[in-house]
Protein backbone atom coordinates (compact mmCIF):
# COMPACT_ATOMS: atom_id res chain seq x y z
CA UNK A 1 0.00 0.00 0.00
CA UNK A 2 1.62 3.30 -0.99
CA UNK A 3 2.23 5.79 1.80
CA UNK A 4 -1.01 7.42 2.55
CA UNK A 5 -1.25 11.14 3.33
CA UNK A 6 -1.17 12.47 7.12
CA UNK A 7 -0.93 16.82 6.23
CA UNK A 8 -3.03 18.48 3.41
CA UNK A 9 -2.69 21.89 2.57
CA UNK A 10 -6.16 22.30 1.17
CA UNK A 11 -6.25 25.99 -0.80
CA UNK A 12 -9.49 27.79 -0.97
CA UNK A 13 -11.54 28.23 2.27
CA UNK A 14 -14.87 29.21 0.02
CA UNK A 15 -18.12 26.90 1.01
CA UNK A 16 -16.85 23.80 -0.69
CA UNK A 17 -13.18 24.32 1.08
CA UNK A 18 -13.93 25.17 4.20
CA UNK A 19 -16.01 21.62 4.21
CA UNK A 20 -13.93 20.09 2.89
CA UNK A 21 -11.32 21.43 5.24
CA UNK A 22 -13.01 20.87 8.46
CA UNK A 23 -13.97 17.39 7.57
CA UNK A 24 -10.35 16.23 7.05
CA UNK A 25 -9.59 18.06 10.81
CA UNK A 26 -12.44 15.96 11.99
CA UNK A 27 -10.61 12.64 10.54
CA UNK A 28 -7.69 13.27 12.06
CA UNK A 29 -5.67 14.97 9.69
CA UNK A 30 -3.09 17.70 10.25
CA UNK A 31 -5.21 19.85 8.03
CA UNK A 32 -2.93 23.17 6.57
CA UNK A 33 -5.65 26.17 5.71
CA UNK A 34 -4.60 28.75 2.59
CA UNK A 35 -7.20 31.83 1.43
CA UNK A 36 -6.40 35.24 1.07
CA UNK A 37 -9.71 35.67 3.41
CA UNK A 38 -8.28 35.97 6.84
CA UNK A 39 -11.89 35.63 8.24
CA UNK A 40 -11.83 31.96 6.57
CA UNK A 41 -8.46 31.46 7.51
CA UNK A 42 -9.62 32.36 11.12
CA UNK A 43 -12.68 29.91 11.48
CA UNK A 44 -10.63 27.17 10.10
CA UNK A 45 -8.05 27.60 12.68
CA UNK A 46 -10.70 28.07 15.72
CA UNK A 47 -11.96 24.36 14.15
CA UNK A 48 -8.35 22.94 14.68
CA UNK A 49 -5.86 23.34 11.55
CA UNK A 50 -2.20 22.69 12.71
CA UNK A 51 -1.97 26.08 11.14
CA UNK A 52 -3.76 28.69 8.30
CA UNK A 53 -2.03 31.41 6.04
CA UNK A 54 -2.15 33.42 2.99
CA UNK A 55 1.01 31.72 1.21
CA UNK A 56 0.86 28.00 0.60
CA UNK A 57 4.91 28.32 0.83
CA UNK A 58 4.64 29.20 4.70
CA UNK A 59 4.36 25.32 5.17
CA UNK A 60 4.39 23.72 2.07
CA UNK A 61 7.69 21.36 3.33
CA UNK A 62 5.07 19.93 6.04
CA UNK A 63 2.71 18.74 3.30
CA UNK A 64 1.77 15.24 1.47
CA UNK A 65 -1.08 16.79 0.05
CA UNK A 66 -2.62 19.28 -1.85
CA UNK A 67 -6.60 19.72 -2.25
CA UNK A 68 -7.08 22.84 -4.49
CA UNK A 69 -10.48 24.12 -4.68
CA UNK A 70 -10.94 26.97 -6.34
CA UNK A 71 -13.07 28.74 -9.00
CA UNK A 72 -11.25 27.84 -12.31
CA UNK A 73 -8.33 26.66 -14.32
CA UNK A 74 -6.93 30.10 -14.40
CA UNK A 75 -6.45 30.62 -10.75
CA UNK A 76 -5.59 26.54 -9.95
CA UNK A 77 -2.58 27.73 -12.15
CA UNK A 78 -1.96 30.59 -9.93
CA UNK A 79 -2.21 28.89 -6.81
CA UNK A 80 -0.15 25.91 -7.84
CA UNK A 81 3.17 27.96 -10.55
CA UNK A 82 2.42 31.64 -10.08
CA UNK A 83 2.96 31.59 -6.46
CA UNK A 84 5.83 28.68 -6.78
CA UNK A 85 4.06 26.59 -4.61
CA UNK A 86 4.60 23.25 -7.17
CA UNK A 87 8.39 23.90 -7.05
CA UNK A 88 8.37 24.00 -2.92
CA UNK A 89 6.40 20.64 -2.84
CA UNK A 90 8.20 17.84 -1.34
CA UNK A 91 9.06 15.23 -4.99
CA UNK A 92 6.18 12.46 -4.43
CA UNK A 93 3.36 15.14 -2.95
CA UNK A 94 -0.17 14.22 -4.56
CA UNK A 95 -2.16 17.21 -5.38
CA UNK A 96 -6.00 17.19 -5.91
CA UNK A 97 -7.27 19.27 -8.64
CA UNK A 98 -10.78 19.80 -7.64
CA UNK A 99 -11.87 23.03 -9.69
CA UNK A 100 -14.28 22.35 -12.33
CA UNK A 101 -11.91 22.85 -15.37
CA UNK A 102 -12.28 21.71 -19.01
CA UNK A 103 -10.34 18.38 -19.72
CA UNK A 104 -7.56 20.06 -21.66
CA UNK A 105 -6.45 22.31 -18.87
CA UNK A 106 -6.39 19.22 -16.27
CA UNK A 107 -4.13 17.64 -18.67
CA UNK A 108 -2.40 21.08 -19.35
CA UNK A 109 -2.37 20.99 -15.39
CA UNK A 110 -0.71 17.35 -14.61
CA UNK A 111 2.22 18.06 -17.02
CA UNK A 112 3.22 20.98 -15.37
CA UNK A 113 3.02 19.38 -11.88
CA UNK A 114 4.73 16.23 -13.47
CA UNK A 115 8.30 18.83 -14.30
CA UNK A 116 8.08 19.13 -10.01
CA UNK A 117 7.67 15.19 -9.82
CA UNK A 118 4.34 16.02 -8.40
CA UNK A 119 1.14 13.39 -8.93
CA UNK A 120 -2.11 14.50 -9.99
CA UNK A 121 -5.42 13.32 -9.09
CA UNK A 122 -8.34 14.61 -11.64
CA UNK A 123 -11.21 15.53 -8.93
CA UNK A 124 -13.89 17.41 -9.93
CA UNK A 125 -16.23 18.04 -6.59
CA UNK A 126 -20.50 17.56 -6.23
CA UNK A 127 -23.27 18.28 -3.44
CA UNK A 128 -22.97 21.85 -2.44
CA UNK A 129 -21.76 23.58 0.96
CA UNK A 130 -24.12 21.35 2.56
CA UNK A 131 -22.53 18.09 1.78
CA UNK A 132 -19.28 19.54 1.64
CA UNK A 133 -19.65 20.25 5.62
CA UNK A 134 -20.87 16.80 6.85
CA UNK A 135 -17.70 14.77 4.55
CA UNK A 136 -20.60 13.71 1.79
CA UNK A 137 -18.89 15.31 -1.51
CA UNK A 138 -19.63 12.97 -4.39
CA UNK A 139 -15.83 13.28 -6.71
CA UNK A 140 -15.50 12.20 -9.78
CA UNK A 141 -11.96 11.32 -9.99
CA UNK A 142 -9.41 10.40 -12.60
CA UNK A 143 -5.72 9.54 -12.12
CA UNK A 144 -3.44 6.69 -11.22
CA UNK A 145 -3.72 4.10 -8.32
CA UNK A 146 -0.85 5.43 -6.65
CA UNK A 147 -2.67 8.97 -6.58
CA UNK A 148 -5.86 6.97 -5.50
CA UNK A 149 -4.06 4.98 -2.69
CA UNK A 150 -2.19 7.98 -0.91
CA UNK A 151 -5.26 9.77 -0.81
CA UNK A 152 -7.47 7.39 0.49
CA UNK A 153 -7.31 9.31 3.97
CA UNK A 154 -8.37 12.49 2.68
CA UNK A 155 -10.99 10.68 -0.28
CA UNK A 156 -12.74 8.82 2.96
CA UNK A 157 -13.34 12.13 5.02
CA UNK A 158 -14.73 14.06 2.11
CA UNK A 159 -16.52 12.36 0.31
CA UNK A 160 -19.55 10.09 0.81
CA UNK A 161 -19.18 8.75 -3.11
CA UNK A 162 -15.81 8.65 -4.98
CA UNK A 163 -15.79 7.44 -8.38
CA UNK A 164 -12.97 6.17 -9.97
CA UNK A 165 -13.35 7.10 -13.63
CA UNK A 166 -10.22 5.86 -15.19
CA UNK A 167 -6.35 6.40 -14.95
CA UNK A 168 -6.65 9.31 -17.55
CA UNK A 169 -6.16 12.98 -16.21
CA UNK A 170 -9.00 14.97 -18.09
CA UNK A 171 -11.95 12.09 -17.84
CA UNK A 172 -12.84 13.37 -14.40
CA UNK A 173 -13.02 16.77 -15.65
CA UNK A 174 -15.25 15.77 -18.27
CA UNK A 175 -17.72 14.11 -16.49
CA UNK A 176 -18.01 16.59 -14.01
CA UNK A 177 -19.04 18.94 -16.73
CA UNK A 178 -21.53 16.89 -18.66
CA UNK A 179 -22.73 16.63 -14.02
CA UNK A 180 -22.99 20.24 -15.00
CA UNK A 181 -24.74 20.62 -18.12
CA UNK A 182 -27.58 18.90 -16.39
CA UNK A 183 -27.29 21.39 -13.16
CA UNK A 184 -27.59 24.29 -15.36
CA UNK A 185 -30.70 23.17 -17.49
CA UNK A 186 -32.42 22.45 -14.31
CA UNK A 187 -31.60 25.45 -12.30
CA UNK A 188 -32.71 27.75 -15.71
CA UNK A 189 -35.94 25.61 -16.69
CA UNK A 190 -36.53 25.68 -12.77
CA UNK A 191 -36.95 29.49 -12.90
CA UNK A 192 -38.39 29.27 -16.05
CA UNK A 193 -41.03 27.44 -14.66
CA UNK A 194 -41.51 29.45 -11.63
CA UNK A 195 -42.15 32.65 -13.72
CA UNK A 196 -44.76 31.06 -15.56
CA UNK A 197 -46.53 30.42 -12.31
CA UNK A 198 -45.82 33.94 -11.07
CA UNK A 199 -47.16 34.93 -14.08
CA UNK A 200 -50.44 32.85 -13.81
CA UNK A 201 -50.96 34.39 -9.98
CA UNK A 202 -50.08 30.75 -8.25
CA UNK A 203 -48.75 31.47 -5.21
CA UNK A 204 -44.57 30.72 -5.45
CA UNK A 205 -44.83 29.11 -2.03
CA UNK A 206 -47.36 26.48 -3.39
CA UNK A 207 -46.41 26.48 -6.77
CA UNK A 208 -42.90 25.04 -4.81
CA UNK A 209 -44.61 22.43 -2.22
CA UNK A 210 -46.14 20.92 -5.27
CA UNK A 211 -43.46 20.42 -7.41
CA UNK A 212 -41.26 19.45 -4.67
CA UNK A 213 -43.93 16.51 -3.60
CA UNK A 214 -44.39 15.49 -7.47
CA UNK A 215 -42.60 14.04 -10.58
CA UNK A 216 -41.08 17.07 -11.96
CA UNK A 217 -39.08 18.01 -9.16
CA UNK A 218 -34.97 18.11 -9.54
CA UNK A 219 -32.64 18.14 -6.76
CA UNK A 220 -31.58 21.94 -8.20
CA UNK A 221 -35.28 22.44 -8.21
CA UNK A 222 -35.69 22.40 -4.55
CA UNK A 223 -32.59 23.84 -3.38
CA UNK A 224 -32.60 26.83 -5.27
CA UNK A 225 -36.06 27.76 -6.00
CA UNK A 226 -36.44 28.17 -2.65
CA UNK A 227 -33.83 30.94 -2.87
CA UNK A 228 -37.07 32.59 -5.04
CA UNK A 229 -39.45 31.54 -2.62
CA UNK A 230 -37.70 33.16 0.34
CA UNK A 231 -36.55 36.51 -1.68
CA UNK A 232 -32.96 35.67 -1.08
CA UNK A 233 -30.56 35.76 -3.53
CA UNK A 234 -27.32 35.96 -1.73
CA UNK A 235 -24.83 34.02 -3.77
CA UNK A 236 -24.30 30.13 -2.28
CA UNK A 237 -23.22 29.53 -5.79
CA UNK A 238 -23.35 32.29 -8.52
CA UNK A 239 -24.98 32.97 -11.89
CA UNK A 240 -21.24 33.67 -13.43
CA UNK A 241 -20.11 30.09 -12.09
CA UNK A 242 -22.85 28.78 -14.27
CA UNK A 243 -22.01 31.48 -17.22
CA UNK A 244 -18.27 29.44 -16.76
CA UNK A 245 -19.68 26.03 -16.32
CA UNK A 246 -22.05 26.24 -19.33
CA UNK A 247 -19.33 27.93 -21.19
CA UNK A 248 -17.27 24.87 -20.41
CA UNK A 249 -20.11 22.28 -21.33
CA UNK A 250 -20.68 24.57 -24.82
CA UNK A 251 -16.49 23.83 -25.77
CA UNK A 252 -16.64 20.44 -25.17
CA UNK A 253 -19.61 20.06 -27.61
CA UNK A 254 -17.51 22.33 -29.70
CA UNK A 255 -14.54 19.88 -29.90
CA UNK A 256 -16.88 16.81 -30.12
CA UNK A 257 -18.78 18.25 -32.70
CA UNK A 258 -22.27 18.16 -30.85
CA UNK A 259 -25.18 19.94 -30.74
CA UNK A 260 -26.46 20.62 -26.94
CA UNK A 261 -29.55 22.52 -27.38
CA UNK A 262 -30.93 22.55 -24.18
CA UNK A 263 -27.39 23.74 -22.81
CA UNK A 264 -27.39 26.47 -25.41
CA UNK A 265 -30.50 27.92 -24.20
CA UNK A 266 -29.32 27.70 -20.39
CA UNK A 267 -25.80 29.57 -21.12
CA UNK A 268 -28.23 32.28 -22.98
CA UNK A 269 -30.05 32.80 -19.77
CA UNK A 270 -27.33 32.63 -17.85
CA UNK A 271 -25.38 35.42 -19.82
CA UNK A 272 -28.77 37.27 -19.73
CA UNK A 273 -28.74 37.66 -16.20
CA UNK A 274 -24.79 38.42 -15.74
CA UNK A 275 -25.56 40.64 -18.48
CA UNK A 276 -28.15 42.23 -16.50
CA UNK A 277 -26.47 43.11 -13.54
CA UNK A 278 -27.13 39.96 -11.63
CA UNK A 279 -23.80 38.18 -12.05
CA UNK A 280 -22.79 38.11 -8.26
CA UNK A 281 -26.16 37.14 -7.32
CA UNK A 282 -26.92 33.49 -6.27
CA UNK A 283 -27.36 31.65 -9.99
CA UNK A 284 -31.52 31.31 -9.01
CA UNK A 285 -31.46 35.42 -9.87
CA UNK A 286 -31.54 33.81 -13.52
CA UNK A 287 -35.12 34.10 -12.95
CA UNK A 288 -34.69 37.83 -13.10
CA UNK A 289 -34.60 37.96 -16.64
CA UNK A 290 -38.12 37.54 -17.41
CA UNK A 291 -40.54 40.24 -17.60
CA UNK A 292 -43.68 41.14 -16.35
CA UNK A 293 -43.43 38.89 -13.30
CA UNK A 294 -43.63 39.63 -9.70
CA UNK A 295 -41.24 37.99 -7.23
CA UNK A 296 -41.38 37.79 -3.02
CA UNK A 297 -38.45 40.62 -1.94
CA UNK A 298 -37.40 42.03 -5.40
CA UNK A 299 -38.58 45.47 -6.33
CA UNK A 300 -39.28 46.50 -9.70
Amino acid sequence: MANQVKSIGVIGLGSMGMGAAKSCVTAGLDVYGIDLNNKALQELSEFGAKAVSNNALDFSDQLDAVLVLVVNSKQVNMVLFDTGLAASLKPGTVVMVSATISAEDAKNIEQKLKEHQLIMLDAPVSGGAAKAATGDMTIMASGSTLAFEKLQPVLDATAAKVYNIGEQIGLGATVKIIHQLLAGVHIAVGAEAMALAARANIPLDLMYDVVTNAAGNSWMFENRMKHVVDGDYSPKSMVDIFVKDLNLVADTAKELKFPLPLSSTALNMFLSASNAGFGQEDDSAVIKIFDGIELPGVEK
